[in-house]
């Protein structure tokens, strides 16, 4: 067998093979361990223990479902009542009686002298207050409404033609109130959507006949439906003529001739000159009761219907904000969830942790793998959250009982508020792991 020199002088002068490799180790040692595998290392972990995993991210996960599903019902709700105070336009205001004052205490509404039909025909008057365009004088109460076997109670409403111009109101069916049948005081009345629906389920209300307080009425219309519940929706009330309202339905009582009404509506020629009208339309007041152009002694209120919309929304938007404070604390206790079953994970894996150590790991890969756990939990549970709270938002949409609105910036508040408590939460078992003596760590029973 022979040898090639030449071979062999090459293979002498050829550098070991174990150079690249030292080379690779002494740039492992510089630069550690990558992120990409200190995250799988951290996920194979959590993996390893779902059962654990899912009861550590499940404080997270009600924290996130419970803030998302909140601030979307409180936004929802919010825009609902906008939409409903807004539907008549925002150039509205209405007059009341009562907001005097005595003795430095200002009286409530509905206290003090009465308004009465002079006032309203005071404040059409185009000389007076040339800013108002429409007025609309109002007599409310309660009743029962009767239709054969079925009976409901509802918010009867004396109104003037100007009403449905005022209040933006529609027929679905029949015809409004007229002129002539105000000054003649008819016994007709105009049902809302789901007055009707509830006195004749099988439709044809126009035409039949109702009784309220006693007395039978005409059902001459209804009103298209605003989607909206209660005594303050006209969906769930009824509206008769003024005259009808004052002399035979309710019994309203005549002030010096003129009869009362409970509140007088006018709408301003525009948006624009609200505030110019309101003033008329105060100035008015105080000329036909006679009181100080000051203002000190008004037995009426008059309200902006901008006003109303700022109030509302000033209101919902603190409630909604505290509920989901009160949420956000299920977040931080998941936060604490998180933090002791890390600090129990760094105990039980101490010799884990050891002889990682040893075989070169840095405290920095060390504090990030637990990081990296920390987060995946907190990340997990607030993903989560949001499919379930998004789930909760729909879901309520769907019942009709109120009104959800989801949104891009909730959404992303509580996914980025449930890392963050997870990041604040992980670094103290983090650290307390990365600061572990590798000796001791492995000696640990």
């Amino acid at each position: 067998m022979s040898t090639n020199p030449q071979s062999i002088g090459e293979a002498a002068v050829a550098p070991p093979a174990s150079a690249d490799l030292d080379a690779q180790i002494d740039e492992l040692l510089r630069g550690g361990i990558s992120w990409g595998e200190t995250a799988r290392f951290a996920l194979a972990t959590l993996r390893a223990n779902p059962l654990r995993t899912l009861l550590t991210a499940l404080g997270v996960l009600i924290g996130v479902a419970a803030v998302v599903a909140l601030l979307a019902i409180g936004r929802g709700s919010q825009e609902s009542i906008t939409s409903r105070i807004t539907a008549n336009g925002a150039n509205l205001i209405t007059i009341r009686a009562g907001a005097s004052s005595s003795g430095g205490v200002r009286g409530a509404v509905g206290e003090g002298a009465s308004l009465t039909m002079d006032d309203a025909e005071a404040l059409a008057d185009q000389a007076r207050a040339p800013n108002i365009a429409l007025v609309s004088p109002e007599y409310s109460g309660f009743a029962q409404l009767v239709a054969g076997g079925n009976n409901g109670n509802a918010r009867i409403t004396g109104a003037v033609p100007d009403y449905a111009t005022v209040h933006s109101s529609t027929v679905a069916e029949g015809s409004f109130i007229t002129a002539d049948q105000q000054r003649s005081a008819e016994s007709v009345i105009v049902l809302g959507a789901n007055v009707a629906e509830t006195l004749f389920p099988d439709g044809g209300a126009v035409g039949q006949q109702v009784r309220a307080n006693g007395q039978s009425f005409k059902v001459i219309g209804v009103l298209e439906s605003t989607g909206g519940t209660g005594f303050g929706s006209a969906d769930d009330g009824a509206i008769v003529p003024l005259s009808t309202a004052q002399r035979k339905l309710f019994g309203a009582r005549a002030v010096g001739g003129s009869w009362s009404v409970s509140n007088i509506v006018v709408q301003a020629a525009s948006a624009e000159v609200v505030d110019a009208a309101l003033s008329e339309a105060e100035s008015v007041m105080r000329e036909e009761h006679n009181l100080s152009l000051d203002g000190s002694d008004d037995d009426f209120s008059a309200i902006n219907q901008q006003d109303i919309l700022e109030t509302v929304t000033q209101t919902t938007q603190m409630l909604t904000l505290f509920l989901a404070a009160i949420a956000a604390i299920s977040l931080l206790v998941g936060g604490i969830g998180i933090m002791n079953i890390m600090l129990v994970s760094v105990r039980e894996r101490t010799r884990e942790i050891g002889l990682r150590k040893a075989l070169g790991a840095r405290e920095s890969d060390i504090l990030l793998q637990f990081l990296f756990e920390a987060l995946a939990l907190s990340g997990a549970g607030g993903l989560i959250g949001l499919l379930l709270g998004t789930g909760i938002a729909l879901l309520v949409n769907l019942t009709g009982a109120l009104t959800a609105s989801l949104s891009w910036d909730v959404a992303l508040l509580a996914f980025g508020f449930a890392l963050a408590v997870g990041l604040f939460f992980g670094i103290a078992p983090a650290r307390s792991a990365a600061k572990l003596d590798p000796i001791v760590a492995l000696r640990y029973e």
